[in-house]
């Protein structure tokens, strides 16, 4: 594989990492700071950036610069990690 490719490959895995974790940064504010889970708002916050995560993982599959397994390893560890701070959210309340 060439390096150019290898590099647009780690540079993709790691601004999708980075925008995941943006997801779960403005969600612990929300939680910490503003709405509760059950909130509508919390709601339309978390699907809005759900489902765009969603797509940009599907236009970097499509580019062939990261592979179907990867996206989906990305979306399944930032759902897992928002179930975690739910849980905690809702035993904390």
């Amino acid at each position: 594989m060439p390096e150019v490719t290898l590099n647009h490959r780690e540079k993709a895995h790691a601004l999708l990492k980075a925008d995941a974790d943006k997801i779960l940064r403005l969600i612990e504010v929300q939680i910490e700071n503003l709405t509760m889970p059950q909130c509508p708002v919390y709601e339309d916050v978390l699907d809005t950036q759900m489902f765009g995560l969603s797509r940009e993982i599907d236009f970097a599959v499509r580019l062939n610069l990261i592979s179907e397994d990867e996206g989906k390893a990305l979306l399944e560890n930032l759902e897992k990690k928002l179930n975690i701070l739910h849980e905690a959210s809702q035993k904390s309340v």
